[in-house]
């Protein structure tokens, strides 16, 4: 069993913000078939035979309680575990997949790796850009991108939606292996 942990913030406010892009890619996953749905006081689980999808309902910062939750209901070990997100450390619609490391500035992330007390968590990030000089990073994160930006980052969710999808179906080594065929990093 492998599950996709789609970051993002609940609530109508956060659905177009650049800080949902996990949610964003859950959309296109959840659009490829039938998934069943069930909702916990901690997250949105979606279930398609061996494949869930988490949404946590915990707000970013707290997301890690969500995947704690979701590793024990279902006996997922860390590897078995794709965590999407955005990235301000990333230049707009650049996708990179790693099997492990540091969370980086994003507190969402630093909250999984922290409740799961590893770094061998493999992730799926999308590069959002750094705020422009004088923008508050939390604004930014939490404003929608100009229509242009929203249009190179909708690409780049679809391509992470394929990443995703090929780790469900085939594990880490199958989405690696396409993300080195589809170009390291290339921005869409």
């Amino acid at each position: 069993m492998r599950a996709v942990v789609a970051l993002g913030n609940p609530g109508p406010e956060y659905i177009a913000t650049r800080h949902n892009l996990g949610f964003w890619v859950s959309e296109r996953l959840l659009r490829a078939g039938r998934w069943r749905r069930r909702v916990q006081p901690w997250g949105e689980v979606y279930q398609r035979g061996e494949s869930l999808i988490l949404r946590p309902l915990t707000y970013m910062n707290r997301s890690g309680e969500a995947v704690r939750e979701l590793a024990a209901c279902f006996a997922l070990a860390p590897p078995d575990l794709l965590v999407v997100y955005d990235d301000v450390d990333l230049p707009v619609g650049e996708v990179r997949l790693r099997p492990a490391g540091g969370p980086g500035s994003h507190r969402g992330m630093q909250s999984v790796l922290a409740a799961l007390g590893t770094e061998e968590v493999p992730r799926l990030r999308v590069g959002i850009g750094a705020p422009p000089r004088g923008v508050d990073l939390v604004d930014y994160v939490l404003s929608p991108p100009p229509p242009e930006e929203a249009n190179v980052l909708a690409c780049a969710a679809d391509r992470a939606a394929r990443l995703a999808l090929r780790f469900l179906e085939g594990g880490l080594v199958a989405a690696l292996d396409s993300f080195s065929r589809e170009g390291k990093g290339e921005r869409v």
